[in-house]
């Protein structure tokens, strides 16, 4: 599988709410590096990760962009955040099933068939105004 169809297969795995099938595609050492907060690296640490994000928020991405570069190692993602703000998250505001729709973009890299980077982007400040 071609780094593009790993990320691809990654993502539909997102929107499926495939937690387990997200997680077989990460690398045991997965390193995830978030628009804010501290590194985390593992796939406990991102596991842990995901059960968060799954109680806070319900999000699908549409118009997933998906880019390789030459070496097919690297892919960047340009993707819309479509989302329900459902439990708060900590330093957050209070979450009471506000609607956003958000820009975002990450950097993915894939050796064999295992994502072993994922970093994110997004407008925190937006984010913060959609929902407050």
């Amino acid at each position: 599988m071609s780094a593009l169809e790993t990320v691809k297969k990654y993502y539909d795995c997102f929107n499926n709410k495939d937690w387990q099938g997200m997680l077989a595609l990460v690398h045991p050492e997965i390193k995830h590096q978030p628009n804010q907060g501290d590194e985390r690296i593992g796939i406990e640490l991102f596991t842990a990760f995901l059960q968060m994000m799954d109680e806070c928020y319900e999000e699908t991405l549409t118009e997933i962009v998906l880019l390789s570069e030459p070496t097919g190692n690297r892919v960047a993602a340009e993707f819309i955040v479509n989302g329900i703000y459902k439990k708060g998250d900590e330093d957050s505001p209070a979450a009471h099933g506000q609607k956003y729709v958000l820009p975002a973009g990450a950097f993915l890299e894939v050796k064999g068939d295992k994502i072993t980077r994922v970093t994110t982007y997004y407008n925190l400040p937006l984010w913060i105004k959609l929902v407050s």
